[in-house]
């Protein structure tokens, strides 16, 4: 079943919780994972580096980017 992601909070507890379900044996008995949180920082990265863009567009240019997207 597909879950809705409606924030950017509800997609980055989403991503943090499918990475340590799709392995497992990246999870250490006391819960932390190195590996799944180097994946995290990364993809946060990659994702400030959007929200970087959108900020340098006008209202407008974002607009037309959503509806022809």
């Amino acid at each position: 079943m597909t879950q809705h992601v409606h924030t950017y909070t509800q997609l980055r507890r989403q991503i943090h919780d499918d990475l340590r379900i799709q392995h497992p044996e990246w999870v250490q008995p006391n819960g932390e994972s190195p590996i799944c949180d180097s994946y995290e920082v990364r993809l946060m990265k990659l994702l400030g580096g959007f929200e970087e863009i959108r900020a340098e567009r006008t209202p407008t240019e974002s607009v037309r980017q959503t509806m022809s997207g």
